[in-house]
């Protein structure tokens, strides 16, 4: 099975131009894409749970 690839956050607010603080407020009601958080601390997405959000606000914008 192949790795998904998966995203830093500055990455993912760069590809769908948003800002860090709006992300979070979208986080905070339940509206974001899902996160992993590493043993770090940091923050990553995956590639294909980005590309699944990014599809369903199409949808329900339509």
């Amino acid at each position: 099975m192949a790795r998904s690839t998966m995203l830093k956050l500055p990455e993912v607010l760069a590809e769908i131009g948003m800002s860090r603080a709006a992300f979070y407020r979208l986080r905070a009601r339940g509206k974001a894409p899902r996160l992993i958080k590493l043993p770090n601390g940091q923050l990553r997405v995956r590639r294909t749970d980005l590309d699944a959000w990014l599809q369903s606000c199409e949808q329900s914008a339509a």
